[in-house]
């Protein structure tokens, strides 16, 4: 497919262009199959840990795919060609999950089961629990393979999952919203207090897992 083609379609995904698009539409729905099989990875071990620890180790899960208008922004703002076969090669989050844990431990521990199950590929970890960014966003990340089989092939295609806290998620989720508003006052003050808020609320997730694993060895 030409670049313009492709370019033309992501910006504009018409039904009338499904027809042109065919490709970019065969990779959206193959990224799918890959979402919806870690997903299923997730809930299994969900199940499995809740019958071991008698509480689910996880309190939501949510899956995406990245939209048309999200995929060129991110292909334009790194320099890489509007194709097709870019996308695949460049781009690690077309197909995302997020997982929100009640305990730091839980995100460990379902990570770490997912991770090595023999069929799933890790390509990267970013662990920025124990590495904040330097705004204070705290999360883990993985980049993973997996195999999706289709009529005639079996294939791997990557798949973000980001792990997080209950509060991970309260703090990120509102500095999404102040971040991404136009004419922000103050907006270095802001970053500042933003970042103490990152720094609190880790404070109360540590005491959290403090008193859940006090509440455990108890028992």
């Amino acid at each position: 497919m030409e670049e313009t083609t492709v370019l033309n379609f992501i910006r504009n995904p018409d039904p009338k262009l499904l027809n042109t698009g065919k490709e970019y539409s065969e990779l959206m729905m193959k990224y799918n199959c890959a979402m919806l099989e870690i997903k299923t990875k997730l809930d299994v071990l969900n199940s499995q840990l809740s019958l071991e620890n008698d509480r689910n180790p996880f309190e939501s899960i949510s899956c995406r795919i990245k939209t048309p208008k999200s995929i060129v922004e991110k292909l334009q703002r790194k320099g890489y060609p509007l194709t097709v076969d870019s996308i695949e090669q460049n781009l690690n989050d077309v197909a995302g999950i997020r997982v929100i844990c009640s305990f730091r431990d839980d995100i460990y521990t379902l990570s770490k089961r997912l991770c090595s199950q023999d069929d799933i590929r890790v390509i990267e970890i970013k662990d920025y629990i124990k590495s904040p960014k330097p705004n204070g966003y705290r999360s883990l990340h993985l980049i993973l393979e997996v195999p999706i089989f289709l009529l005639d092939e079996k294939k791997y295609m990557r798949v973000e999952v980001q792990f997080r806290t209950i509060a991970m998620d309260f703090w990120a989720s509102l500095e999404h919203k102040v971040k991404y508003k136009k004419d922000i006052l103050n907006s270095d003050e802001i970053s500042f207090e933003l970042k103490k808020c990152a720094e609190e609320i880790s404070r109360i997730d540590t005491k959290m897992q403090d008193i859940h694993r006090k509440i455990n060895y108890i028992e």
